[in-house]
C-alpha cells in the first residue's frame, strides 16, 4: 500500500510535507454514462433495452488515449480528478455477475494517470438512477428487481427517456430533470433509501428491496475497491477516497400529500404530475395533468394535456418470466400491480385515494419526515453502510460525502459519524443559465437564500447588474460552506460539480466562434468558487467525445470543456518566434531552469511530451473547422477555465482570486513557518495569461521563480515561493484581454472594486 500522498488535518487538506493543497479539478468522463459497446449515447434508440448484453470496457476512454486527455487537462492545470463510473458498468449482465475486463481496465487507467500527479476519487454516479428511467447509474436489472416494466415508460410517462422519445432531436432542454419527481425515479429512491418502511411487502431473495438494492450497489463499490486495493500501487497514491452517491434522492418519503405538488418542488417542466396522478397514468389510467414551462422569470403553468397510457402499465405482467436474474420475489409482492396500491395507498378498483399523507410520517417511529430528517436518517443509514464496506478495502480513505442536493447537511457535528477523513461535497448549478441555456448578465435569482427562507418574496431575491449576479454565487456557495461547518464539524468543502451549458443561445457560438457569453458565465463561477473559500472543486465536465452536433450525447446536455470541434487554447498568447521558442526562464534569485512552450495538438505521453508539441499562435486558424470558425478563435472559453491557482501552500490560504478581466491573480495566506527551500508554496500560472516574461510579480516578501516543468507529467507553468511566516501575500499581474469577457461598460467599475474587495475569508 501506497503512502498517503493526501490527508486531513484539522479540516484542511495536506500534502506528505504538511502544506495546504487546494483541489482544482475537473468530472472525467461524460462518456463513462452510456457503453461503449455498443456505443449507445441517449440519443441513439437501436439495442437501447438489451441492457443485459453491455460493456464499458473502453470507458471513459480507451488505454491508448489516456496520456492524451491526462496531459491535457494537467496543462489546464488541473490537479485533482473525479472518477465517473456507474454501477452497471460493474454489473450489467446481472446480479452479482461482476465485469472484471471493466475493473481490469480502470485499474490500468488509473495506473496511467500516476505519471501525472493527480489526486482521485471515485464516483459511482447517478442521475435519476439509470439510462433506463432517463439518467445513468445502475444497471437494468434494478428495474425489473423492482417490478417495473422500462419498455413501458414512454407510453405511461413515467419516466422520459430520450431514447425512446418519440422525435430524439427533439427532446425538450433540460427536461430529464423532472423524472426526479416522476413515478419510476420515485419508487425505486422510496425503495433503496425506505424500503423497510414504506415498502414491507417487496420481498427479493428474503431482503427487503431496500437491502437488496443497497447491497448489491454497496458491494459493487466495494468489490471495485478491494480490487483496487489488491494492485497495491494505487490506493493512497492515485486513488484518494470516494464519494458515496450522486445527487441521492429521498423519492416518495416524507411526502405530505401524493395528491398535490409539494411546494419545495421548484423545477416543474413539461408535463408536471402528481405523484398520485402519477400512480394513475402508471397503471394505465388517462389524467389530465398540469404542463409547465420555463421562461425568463422561472417556470410557469402553460396549460394542461390529457396523458393517455391506452391501458399500459408501468408494472411487469404477472405472467412475467424474469428467471435469468436468479433471484427469487415473495408469493406477497404481486407482478401486475402497482405496488403502491398493494400497500393500501390506493384502491384500483375504485381509482379511489385511501392514504394521501402515506408517505409523510415513520412508521417506525410515527415522526413527520422532512428533508433534514431524511438526510439524518435513511441518508446516513446508507452513507455508514457505503462508508464501512469502501474502509474495509481502503483503510485511509477520504470519504467525500454527498447528502441530497442543495438540502441542508446532516447534523453530524461532535458525534460518531464526525469522521475526521470526511469531505463535504455539495453540487451547485445557475439554474437560470443551465434552464434557459443563455447568459443573462442583467438579472438571475439567490435559488439558494429561497430555499432557506431568507426573503419574505421571491421578488426580493432577484439580483441586478452582473456584479450583483457574481456576488450572489459567491455568497451562496458561502452559505452552503458555512452550513458544512455548522452541521457536519470542521470538514473540507469540494463542490464536486458546477459548470455552464456551451450551446448557449441557440448555439450561436458554433456559428461565429464567439465564446464572450460563456466566458462570462464560466468566470462568474469560478469566482464564486474562489471568493467562498472552499477547499476545491471538480467542475462539470470533460467530455472525450463532445461535438457541436450533439454535445456530450447524454439527454440533450453539452457542459463539457473539450469539444472535437473547438480548438485548444494555447498555452502562449505569443506567436512562437527564435526568442520565445529559446530556453528561458524568469527567476529573481536562482538558476536557470530549462522551458518550451506547449500546445496540444498530438498524441502524447511522458516520454515525448517535449518532442511532440509546440505552441500555436493565437491568431491560427484550423483548416478542418466550418468557414463561419475560421475568423474567430473558437477556444471554447478556456480561457475563463484555465485559469491560476495555488498548488501547495506554506501557510493556511486566507484568500485568493483571479480578476480574468484584467489578468491580475492575488493570493493571501498566514503561514506559521517559514517556507522551505524543498518545498516552498506553489502556484500554477498558465502561460496564456501570464507568458513568463511579460508577468510583473508583487510579493509581501521572500524570494520567487516563475518555470516550466514536467514534475507531474504534465508541461504546466508554476511560480514557486520562499516566504516568511505570518502574513504573506502575491500578486501576478499578466496579459489583459478585455475581449473575452462579456461585461457591459456599466459594470466595469463595479466588477474591478468586486474583484479587488469582495474575497471571502476562511472561517
Amino acid at each position: 500500500m501506497a503512502p498517503l500522498r493526501l490527508t486531513i488535518e484539522k479540516g484542511l487538506f495536506r500534502d506528505g510535507c504538511g502544506r495546504e493543497v487546494t483541489l482544482r479539478g475537473i468530472n472525467l468522463a461524460g462518456d463513462a454514462k452510456y457503453p461503449s459497446d455498443p456505443d449507445v449515447p441517449s440519443h441513439i434508440p437501436d439495442d437501447f433495452f438489451d441492457g443485459d448484453n453491455v460493456s464499458f470496457r473502453a470507458r471513459p476512454f480507451p488505454k491508448d488515449d489516456a496520456h492524451l486527455h491526462f496531459s491535457r487537462l494537467k496543462r489546464w492545470g488541473y490537479n485533482t480528478i473525479r472518477y465517473v463510473f456507474t454501477w452497471e458498468a460493474i454489473e450489467a449482465a446481472g446480479p452479482g455477475i461482476y465485469d472484471e475486463e471493466w475493473v481490469q481496465h480502470t485499474i490500468d487507467i488509473l495506473r496511467l494517470a500516476r505519471d501525472y500527479g493527480f489526486y482521485i476519487f471515485m464516483d459511482p454516479h447517478q442521475d435519476v438512477w439509470s439510462r433506463f428511467s432517463g439518467g445513468s447509474g445502475a444497471p437494468m436489472w434494478t428495474l425489473y428487481a423492482c417490478g417495473l416494466n422500462p419498455q413501458s415508460f414512454a407510453a405511461t410517462e413515467s419516466a422520459l427517456v430520450h431514447n425512446t422519445y418519440p422525435v430524439t432531436e427533439k427532446f425538450p432542454k433540460m427536461i430529464w430533470s423532472t423524472n426526479y419527481t416522476r413515478l419510476a425515479c420515485q419508487t425505486i429512491f422510496t425503495f433503496f433509501f425506505a424500503g423497510r418502511d414504506f415498502a414491507p411487502k417487496c420481498i427479493i431473495d428474503g431482503m427487503n428491496i431496500q437491502d437488496y438494492l443497497q447491497g448489491h450497489f454497496v458491494d459493487a463499490c466495494a468489490h471495485l475497491a478491494r480490487r483496487i486495493n489488491e494492485a497495491q500501487d494505487l490506493e493512497n497514491d492515485i486513488v484518494i477516497g470516494w464519494e458515496s452517491m450522486n445527487e441521492p434522492n429521498r423519492g416518495l418519503v416524507g411526502s405530505p400529500d401524493i395528491s398535490a405538488i409539494p411546494s419545495e418542488q421548484k423545477l416543474q417542466k413539461g408535463t408536471s404530475p402528481t405523484a398520485w396522478q402519477a400512480m394513475l397514468t402508471g397503471s394505465g389510467r388517462a389524467c389530465e395533468v398540469d404542463t409547465w414551462d420555463f421562461g425568463g422569470m422561472g417556470p410557469y403553468k402553460s396549460g394542461r394535456v390529457l396523458v393517455d397510457p391506452q391501458g399500459e402499465s408501468t408494472w411487469l405482467p404477472a405472467d412475467y418470466d424474469e428467471s435469468r436474474y436468479k433471484y427469487k420475489r415473495d408469493p406477497g409482492w404481486k407482478l401486475g400491480e402497482c405496488v403502491w396500491a398493494q400497500h393500501g395507498v390506493w384502491d384500483p378498483s375504485k381509482d379511489a385515494l385511501l392514504k394521501k399523507d402515506y408517505f409523510k410520517k415513520n412508521p417506525r417511529t410515527n415522526e413527520v419526515i422532512d428533508y433534514e430528517q431524511f438526510t439524518n436518517t435513511y441518508f446516513m443509514e446508507y452513507y455508514r453502510r457505503h462508508k464501512d464496506a469502501i474502509r474495509a478495502q481502503h483503510k485511509n480513505a477520504i470519504m467525500f460525502c454527498q447528502p441530497p442536493v442543495l438540502e441542508i447537511p446532516p447534523s453530524i457535528r461532535d458525534t460518531e459519524d464526525d469522521d475526521p477523513l470526511m469531505v463535504y461535497a455539495p453540487h451547485y448549478y445557475d439554474g437560470v443559465t443551465l434552464m434557459t441555456k443563455q447568459w443573462n448578465r442583467y438579472w438571475n435569482v439567490d435559488v439558494f437564500g429561497i430555499l432557506r427562507g431568507r426573503y419574505l418574496s421571491p421578488a426580493f431575491a432577484v439580483k441586478i447588474g452582473e456584479t450583483a449576479i457574481r456576488n450572489c454565487f459567491r455568497d451562496q456557495l458561502t452559505a452552503i460552506r458555512k452550513e458544512g461547518l455548522d452541521y457536519m464539524g470542521n470538514h473540507p468543502c469540494v463542490l464536486t460539480e458546477f459548470g455552464i451549458p456551451y450551446d448557449m443561445d441557440d448555439k450561436y457560438a458554433y456559428r461565429t466562434g464567439d465564446y464572450s457569453s460563456q466566458s462570462g458565465a464560466m468566470d462568474a463561477n469560478h469566482f464564486a468558487v474562489e471568493g467562498s473559500a472552499m477547499a476545491g472543486y471538480t467542475l462539470w465536465l470533460y467530455m472525450c467525445e463532445n461535438s457541436h452536433k450533439l454535445g456530450d450525447q447524454w439527454n440533450g446536455e453539452d457542459l463539457s470543456i473539450f469539444s472535437l470541434d473547438d480548438r485548444p487554447l494555447p498555452l502562449s498568447p505569443i506567436p512562437p518566434s527564435p526568442t520565445n521558442q529559446s530556453a528561458s526562464t524568469l527567476d529573481q534569485k536562482s538558476g536557470p531552469t530549462t522551458k518550451k512552450d506547449y500546445s496540444d495538438e498530438s498524441t502524447v505521453n511522458p516520454g515525448n511530451l517535449k518532442a511532440k508539441l509546440k505552441t500555436p499562435s493565437i491568431s491560427s486558424q484550423a483548416t478542418d473547422k466550418p468557414p463561419e470558425l475560421t475568423n474567430s478563435p473558437g477556444f471554447r472559453a478556456a480561457e475563463a477555465y484555465v485559469r491560476p491557482s495555488p498548488i501547495a501552500t506554506v501557510g493556511k490560504v486566507v484568500n485568493y482570486g483571479f480578476d480574468l478581466r484584467n489578468c491580475i491573480f492575488t493570493l493571501n495566506l498566514d503561514s506559521d513557518k517559514v517556507a522551505p527551500q524543498d518545498t516552498p508554496t506553489e502556484i500554477f500560472l498558465p502561460e496564456f495569461h501570464f507568458p513568463k516574461d511579460q508577468s510583473q510579480i508583487d510579493v509581501s516578501g521572500g524570494k520567487w521563480a516563475i518555470s516550466t516543468d514536467d514534475a507531474d507529467g504534465g508541461m504546466i507553468q508554476r511560480l514557486r515561493w520562499w516566504h516568511a511566516e505570518g502574513e504573506q501575500y502575491v500578486k501576478v499581474r499578466g496579459v489583459q484581454r478585455r475581449q473575452n469577457m462579456s461585461l457591459g461598460k456599466e459594470e466595469e467599475e463595479g466588477y474591478l472594486d468586486q474583484c479587488q474587495q469582495s474575497k471571502c475569508s476562511v472561517m
